[in-house]
C-alpha cells in the first residue's frame, strides 16, 4: 500500500536504501514472511513517523534502538512517538542493536510472541 503523499514514499525509499547493519540483519529474518508467516514492511509511514518495520495486519511496529536512542532528548522523542503510535492502535516492540547482533533468536522469539499475542 503506497502512501498518498509522494514525499513519504520517497522518504521511505531513502530510509530503506540507507539501512543500518542491524536493520539489514533483522530484515533478513522478517522478509518474505519468514517469521511465522507474518508479512513485514520496512520504513513504513504511520502518521508523522516511519516505523523501522511494521506488520500491518497485526498492527505491530518494530523499532530498532541504536546508539542515538540513549540521550534524554531522544528518549523523550521516542516516548512521544510511541504514545502516538499506540493511540493509532499499534503495539510497539523496541529492540536494541546489540540484541540483534548477540541474540537474534531471542529477538525473533520476542517478536513472534508479540505477533501471536495480537492474533
Amino acid at each position: 500500500m503506497r502512501s498518498t503523499q509522494p514525499w513519504k514514499f520517497n522518504r521511505s525509499r531513502i530510509l530503506r536504501s540507507n539501512a543500518t547493519s542491524a536493520e539489514a540483519k533483522l530484515w533478513f529474518h522478517l522478509r518474505d514472511r519468514r517469521l511465522g508467516g507474518f508479512k513485514f514492511v520496512r520504513q513504513f509511514p504511520i502518521g508523522d513517523y516511519f516505523a523501522d518495520f511494521a506488520c500491518r495486519e497485526m498492527h505491530v511496529v518494530v523499532e530498532i534502538d541504536g546508539g542515538t536512542h540513549g540521550t534524554p532528548s531522544e528518549i523523550a522523542k521516542d516516548r512521544t512517538r510511541e504514545e502516538e503510535l499506540v493511540m493509532l492502535g499499534y503495539k510497539i516492540v523496541r529492540i536494541n542493536n546489540a540484541d540483534i547482533y548477540k541474540n537474534i533468536d531471542g529477538v525473533l522469539d520476542q517478536l513472534l510472541a508479540a505477533l501471536q499475542e495480537r492474533s
